[in-house]
């Protein structure tokens, strides 16, 4: 399994960005997907997630600003964000959902207040 998050960088709060994971090695379609985040000086935590079917969930922190979409045509799964707080600070990594156990290098997102 092969996971490459891209997209990250530097915003001021309110800002937006979208975050992209490549997915190779993997049956991506029939997989539920999912974004993870570990903040610094803090474990990794789970973001959204996607399924097969297109359904989402939403950690409640993100709920309204952050929008998970797929497209399996290309293996490719997306992270859009919205109204960015500077606690969104963190490496973000896309992962299945549950995870396994290969992790990506994940993509840093800085936001400054």
């Amino acid at each position: 399994v092969q996971l490459q998050a891209s997209g990250g960088g530097l915003v001021q709060a309110g800002g937006s960005l979208r975050l992209s994971c490549a997915a190779s090695e993997i049956n991506f379609s029939f997989n539920v997907m999912g974004w993870y985040r570990r903040a610094p000086g803090k474990q990794r935590e789970w973001v959204a997630f996607i399924t097969t079917g297109g359904s989402t969930e939403y950690r409640g922190s993100v709920k309204g600003r952050f929008t998970i979409s797929r497209d399996n045509a290309k293996n490719t799964m997306y992270l859009q964000m919205n109204s960015l707080k500077p606690d969104d600070t963190a490496v973000y990594y896309c992962n299945t959902y549950p995870s396994g156990s290969t992790w990506g290098q994940g993509t840093q997102v800085t936001v400054s207040s």
